[in-house]
């Protein structure tokens, strides 16, 4: 499943063929734009990251605060791992960010701002915390008039970049993933959803340039190793974390591929404090442990 396009849900294009477990999915299609300008038999060139993060939010200084962690520079971001497809980002401020918060796997704290994606129940809830300052639904509830998020709080920027998702049925729900981008202490994290297809260069440049991904790697409910791979090259971000995995045997099968391309290393705490200076050189995908 490759190439899916979101702009123009009139419009399709092919799918692979996926098998899940007791279930063969036929192919499905992603809108695509129409390429303009090629000579007949032309290939255009891949997608690939070509600009810096738009809009970065400035950096302020360290909110003062009671929590017994390890306070934050104001140029450092904490992610953790919570599981599954659930991060935990803390900002300077000590803004808490929750990633696909749903009704299974949730922080042991409770986040300022939540992101959710639509595929299924473990990537959202209908009955989120009340006292959750933003619930930011990652699905268009008009698939003809989506509303795109761009949300500033302290010294946090969320925003979203809509993709496609593949419904049980065999069709397409139109805006119904957002790779959620996370504006913070001038890095650019981008959380990837359970994304379904690769990305189109308008995509892309609506991302722009990350630091660091987080990444689906189950190779078979969302996209399939090699189309994942072809993402995490076209976004060119020199820190990759691993999600969505069932298991050991499911991330090593991913590691296994993915380590041809780029070196791995494992951490043994499921924590993570990064800053521009720490943000690796030359790209890496860096494993925490999580349910």
């Amino acid at each position: 499943m490759r190439h899916g396009r979101l702009h123009r849900p009139d419009v399709v294009n092919r799918m692979r063929v996926l098998r899940l477990p007791g279930l063969l999915l036929a192919a499905v299609a992603f809108a695509a734009w129409p390429a303009h300008g090629l000579a007949q038999g032309a290939t255009p060139a891949k997608p690939e990251m070509t600009r810096a993060c738009p809009g970065l939010v400035a950096g302020q200084p360290p909110f003062r605060s009671l929590v017994r962690r390890v306070a934050l520079k104001p140029d450092e971001v904490r992610l953790t791992f919570i599981g599954h497809a659930t991060f935990l980002i803390e900002s300077p401020q000590l803004v808490r960010i929750a990633t696909d918060y749903n009704d299974y796997v949730r922080p042991p704290v409770l986040p300022d701002i939540v992101t959710m994606n639509h595929a299924h129940t473990s990537h959202y809830t209908d009955h989120p915390d009340p006292a959750i300052k933003y619930v930011l639904r990652g699905w268009a509830q008009d698939p003809k008039n989506p509303k795109p998020i761009d949300l500033t709080y302290k010294d946090v920027r969320v925003r979203n970049v809509f993709t496609n998702i593949r419904t049980w049925s065999g069709d397409t729900e139109f805006y119904g993933n957002s790779i959620f981008v996370f504006e913070i202490a001038d890095l650019c994290i981008a959380h990837l959803g359970h994304l379904h297809h690769t990305l189109t260069q308008q995509q892309l440049n609506e991302i722009g340039k990350v630091d660091a991904v987080l990444v689906p790697v189950d190779g078979n409910y969302t996209l399939d190793f090699d189309g994942m791979i072809e993402v995490l090259h076209a976004l060119k971000a020199p820190l990759m974390i691993p999600m969505h995995y069932f298991g050991s045997a499911t991330l090593d099968r991913f590691l296994a591929r993915i380590g041809k391309e780029w070196p791995v290393e494992m951490r043994e705490e499921p924590s993570l404090v990064v800053s521009k200076a720490t943000i690796p050189v030359t790209p890496k995908v860096v494993v925490l442990p999580g349910h």
